[in-house]
Order: C-alpha cells, then sequence, then structure tokens
C-alpha cells in the first residue's frame, strides 16, 4: 500500500497538505474531495472522464449511465489528448468503463450497483475553499478560476461556483468583489497547503 501510495502521490511535496489533514483528524466526507483533486493531477484518464464526460451528462439531465456508454467516449480518448499503446480490446473498454463509474460511485458523485444514478452533489464547504486555493495557484485570474474545468469534477457549473463564492464572502470567510467585468477575489491564505495548515491547526 505504501509503495502504490508513494508512486501515485508526493506526500512529501505537492501532495502533502493531503497527509496533514488525514494525520490530524480531517472528516472524511472532507478530505475525499481533496483526494479526488490530487489524484486527478496525474490521471489523465479519471479527470477527462468526469471534466469532459460526467458532468456533461449530468449538466444534461441524465438520470442513469451505464458501462457501455463509455464506450465512445474511451475510443475517441486520443482526441482529448489522452494517449494508448494500442488499440483496446472488448473485455478492455467493459472494464474501465465499469472502474470509471466505480470511482465515481466512490466518490459519491453515483450511487447505485449495476445501473449508476447521477446525483446532486455537495462539496463541504473547508474542502470548497481549499481547492479554491488550490486552482487560485495554478490560475491567478479570479474570472479563470471561476470557470476551471476543475470543478466539473464536482458536477459544478461557474454559476455555481460563483453562488458559493457570494455566501463565503456575505460570512466573510473571503473578500469576492464584482464591478461589471471587474472580478476581485483575495483569499485568506497564499496557498492550498497554508489553508490546510490553518484548517487542522
Amino acid at each position: 500500500m505504501t509503495k502504490v501510495l508513494n508512486r501515485r502521490f508526493e506526500p512529501d511535496g505537492r501532495d502533502r497538505a493531503l497527509v496533514d489533514l488525514a494525520k490530524r483528524g480531517c472528516e472524511l466526507s472532507e478530505w475525499k474531495p481533496l483526494l479526488l483533486w490530487h489524484m486527478t493531477r496525474d490521471e489523465f484518464l479519471l479527470r477527462d472522464f468526469l471534466q469532459n464526460w460526467l458532468f456533461p451528462a449530468f449538466a444534461a439531465g441524465a438520470f442513469r449511465v451505464r458501462p457501455e456508454e463509455l464506450h465512445v467516449y474511451l475510443l475517441a480518448v486520443g482526441e482529448h489528448g489522452g494517449t494508448t499503446e494500442h488499440a483496446w480490446s472488448e473485455n478492455t473498454l467493459r472494464r474501465t468503463a465499469a472502474g470509471l463509474l466505480k470511482i465515481a460511485a466512490d466518490f459519491g458523485l453515483l450511487r447505485g450497483s449495476v445501473y449508476k444514478q447521477l446525483v446532486t452533489y455537495h462539496l463541504p464547504e473547508r474542502s470548497f475553499l481549499y481547492l479554491l486555493h488550490a486552482i487560485r495557484e495554478e490560475q491567478q485570474s479570479p474570472s479563470k478560476v471561476i470557470s476551471s474545468p476543475d470543478w466539473r469534477m464536482f458536477l459544478m457549473h461557474p454559476a455555481d461556483v460563483e453562488r458559493e463564492l457570494l455566501r463565503l464572502h456575505q460570512f466573510r470567510k473571503l473578500d469576492y468583489q464584482v464591478a461589471g467585468s471587474l472580478v476581485e477575489l483575495t483569499l485568506p491564505f497564499s496557498t492550498a497547503r497554508e489553508y490546510a495548515q490553518g484548517w487542522v491547526s
């Protein structure tokens, strides 16, 4: 297990905040969304599936999804920037599609066993703030933070992100100002790791 975690994550580097939060008793419901975000930094297929297949299905009002519905998407993953060593067999397609849906269910984005159902997902407040800090580190522009495709992994439209920013501004947990096309966003910490340290201190 340790070898697997060390191969997938950088516990002494960019993923250190996950370790700090876990060691200090962060609630699992708050920690799991952060785990998903950190996982997808290197897991292209998972990130692309959540952003470019599951989220559009959710936005289109889909209720149930089946593994076979992912086959066309998987066969065209190269068009999204993915690479495969060889053509996928039917068995590989079935296993990969089922695996992607299972991961989505494990993180609360779907529910059900044989036929997965899309759900209304709620990102916990502190998880949202952590991800806000993390995305801000990559996208300095507040507008780009709001429209970041990373929010799609949590079934959030830009309007959902902005609504949460306004709510948090009202409670003085951040500063969010909009005047026409000008947008200002001031967060309480410089980095996601600093926010995590303040969260668990």
